[in-house]
C-alpha cells in the first residue's frame, strides 16, 4: 500500500504525536509550523512566556504508549516529576502558616509535571529520524481548498516572535518578513493541530457548516517563578505536589520543574489585575501576603514579585467549542483547534493527545490502512466515514471536559477548603477502597487516571452524586425518625 499524503498543521505536542501516528502507519507526512524550530531556545513558546509546566496524566501517557515509537514514553517519563496530590496553603487565625496535603487518588496514583518544551523536543526528535516525515518551520497556512485538497503556505524567513495582545515586533524584522514566498501543497488528509486561534479551523469553516462557540472567562493569568533554595539549590517547597493558594475568586498555583524551581501562575479576575497594576510595590506585596500567605517574601522576594508581575504578560483564558471536527475526507482538527479549554483540570494537552489516539483507532477500525483489494469502498470513502465517526464520538467528550475544566476552577480556588468537598471525597475514596466491585470512583480519578470517555465520566459522577443525596436524605430521615420515636416513648413513660 502506498501511504496517504498527510500534512499536519502545527508542530506542538498534539501535531507532533499525530504525525508520529500517521508516519508509523506508512503515510508520507509533512509537518508545517508557523514558528521557527520549537527546539530552538530562542523560539517564542505558545504562551509567550519563558516556560510552561504541564500536568501529564493517564490519557496523554496512554496516547504516547500507543504511538508505536520505541523508547519515546520511557524518555518522556524520565523527565517528569511525580505529583501525588494538591498541597493547600493558607494561614490560620493566629497568623501561623499551614500546608495541607490532599492526595489525588485513593490507590496512590499520581499525575506528572512535565516541561512542555522538553516534551515537544522529544516528539520532534523522533519525527526527524523517520524517513517518511519532513518538518517545515516558518510556514504559515494562508489558504486551503478542501474540495480539491490543496493548501497554500507562506514561507517566511523570520517567524513572528511577539503576541498579538502584547506587540513588541521590531519594524526591521517586520520588513524582513514581508513578501514571503508562497507554495502550494496537495494532500489526502490535512490534520489541523494549530491551537486555539487555528488557521486550519478558520479555512475549514469556509467549507463545513461549523457551529462555533468562543468564550473568554473573566480571568487573566500571569506567570511567576520560584527559584531553588539559595543555600543548597534544593526545592523551596515540596516537589511532589501541585501547590495551591486558594483565594475565593482567584488563586495562585506552583508546579515543580526539573531544575528544582517552580513555575507559578496567578489566576484572577481582570479587575484584580487592574488594581495590582496601579498599586505600589508595597501594595502588591501586601495583597499577596493577604491572599496568598507564604509566597512573598518567603518564596519570592518583593523585588522579584514586582518585576515578574510587571514584565510578564497578563493573558486571557479562552474556551472554545465547535462541531463538526472534519469536512468530507480531507481535513480534521484536533486539540485546542477543536476544543480549547481553560487549564484548571490539567486536561488540555492530555485531551489533545487522546484526540490523536481516538482518531487513529477509528481510522484503523474503518480499514483506512487496510490495502486489501477485496474491500467494496475506496480509501477516500473509508476515510470520510472514519472522520464522520470521529466527530460523532469526540464532540460530546470534548464538550464534557470543557465544562468539567470550567467547574474545576471553582473547586481549586475555593472548594478544596470546603468541608462538603472533603466529606464527599472521603466517602467516594472509602467506597472505592473497601468496595471496589461497585465501580465507585471520584471524578478526578476517572478523568486523570483512566481512559473512560469524558461524557461517560460526567454521567457516572452525576449518578454517584444522586446516590449520595439519597443516602444523606435517608440518613437524615432515619435520624429524625429515631429522635421522634424516642420523644414519643418518653411521653408515654411520663404518663
Amino acid at each position: 500500500m502506498t501511504g496517504q499524503n498527510v500534512i499536519v498543521i502545527g508542530a506542538g505536542p498534539v501535531g507532533a504525536l499525530a504525525a508520529l501516528y500517521a508516519a508509523n502507519r506508512g503515510d508520507n507526512v509533512e509537518v508545517y509550523e508557523l514558528r521557527a524550530d520549537l527546539r530552538d531556545p530562542s523560539t517564542t513558546p505558545l504562551n509567550f512566556t519563558k516556560s510552561i509546566n504541564l500536568a501529564l496524566s493517564e490519557r496523554g501517557i496512554n496516547s504516547m504508549r500507543h504511538a508505536r515509537c520505541e523508547g519515546l514514553l520511557d524518555t518522556v517519563l524520565s523527565e517528569t516529576i511525580a505529583m501525588h496530590g494538591r498541597m493547600i496553603h493558607g494561614q490560620r487565625k493566629n497568623g501561623k502558616l499551614y500546608e495541607e496535603s490532599q492526595s489525588y487518588d485513593a490507590q496512590g496514583r499520581y499525575i506528572r509535571a512535565v516541561d512542555r518544551a522538553g516534551l515537544n523536543k522529544r516528539l520532534l526528535d523522533h519525527l526527524e529520524q523517520m524517513p517518511n516525515v519532513t518538518l517545515y518551520f516558518n510556514h504559515k497556512l494562508t489558504g486551503a481548498d478542501f474540495n480539491k485538497n490543496i493548501a497554500w503556505f507562506e514561507q517566511r524567513k523570520q517567524a513572528r516572535t511577539d503576541h498579538a495582545q502584547n506587540p513588541t515586533e521590531d519594524p526591521l524584522m517586520k520588513a524582513e518578513r514581508e513578501r514571503p514566498k508562497e507554495i502550494s501543497v496537495e494532500f489526502d488528509l490535512l490534520i489541523g493541530a494549530d491551537g486555539a486561534h487555528s488557521a486550519s479551523r478558520y479555512h475549514m469553516m469556509k467549507f463545513a457548516r461549523l457551529t462555533y462557540q468562543q468564550e473568554y472567562i473573566d480571568t487573566l493569568w500571569c506567570e511567576f517563578h520560584i527559584e531553588p533554595r539559595a543555600a543548597d539549590g534544593s526545592f523551596a517547597i515540596s516537589p511532589n505536589h501541585l501547590h495551591i493558594w486558594p483565594g475565593g475568586s482567584f488563586m495562585f498555583i506552583a508546579i515543580p520543574s526539573l531544575d528544582k524551581s517552580f513555575t507559578c501562575t496567578l489566576f484572577a479576575p481582570e479587575s484584580y489585575f487592574a488594581s495590582l497594576s496601579t498599586a505600589t510595590s508595597d501594595g502588591l506585596v501586601s495583597s499577596f501576603s493577604k491572599n496568598f500567605p507564604g509566597v512573598c517574601p518567603e518564596l519570592i522576594t518583593p523585588k522579584e514579585l514586582k518585576r515578574q508581575f510587571t514584565q510578564n504578560p497578563h493573558l486571557p483564558l479562552i474556551s472554545i467549542k465547535c462541531t463538526p471536527y472534519h469536512y468530507k475526507s480531507g481535513v480534521v482538527i484536533l486539540g485546542d483547534a477543536a476544543h480549547a479549554m481553560v487549564p484548571f483540570y490539567g486536561q488540555g494537552m492530555n485531551s489533545g493527545l487522546e484526540d490523536v489516539r481516538v482518531l487513529f483507532d477509528i481510522l484503523d477500525a474503518h480499514d483506512v490502512y487496510n490495502d486489501s483489494p477485496n474491500l467494496a469502498t475506496t480509501i477516500k470513502e473509508r476515510r470520510e466515514g472514519a472522520l464522520n465517526a470521529y466527530t460523532l464520538q469526540r464532540t460530546p467528550d470534548a464538550a464534557a471536559v470543557n465544562d468539567l475544566a470550567l467547574r474545576n476552577y471553582e473547586e481549586m480556588r475555593s472548594g478544596v477548603k470546603s468541608p462538603v468537598y472533603r466529606m464527599r471525597k472521603w466517602v467516594e475514596e472509602t467506597i472505592n477502597v473497601f468496595l471496589p466491585s461497585l465501580g465507585w470512583r471520584t471524578q478526578y480519578t476517572r478523568v486523570s487516571f483512566e481512559n473512560q470517555r469524558y461524557s461517560e465520566v460526567e454521567k457516572a459522577v452525576a449518578r454517584q452524586g444522586r446516590v449520595i443525596i439519597i443516602a444523606v436524605s435517608l440518613g437524615c430521615f432515619g435520624i429524625t425518625s429515631l429522635a421522634a420515636l424516642r420523644l414519643l416513648r418518653r411521653g408515654n413513660i411520663g404518663r
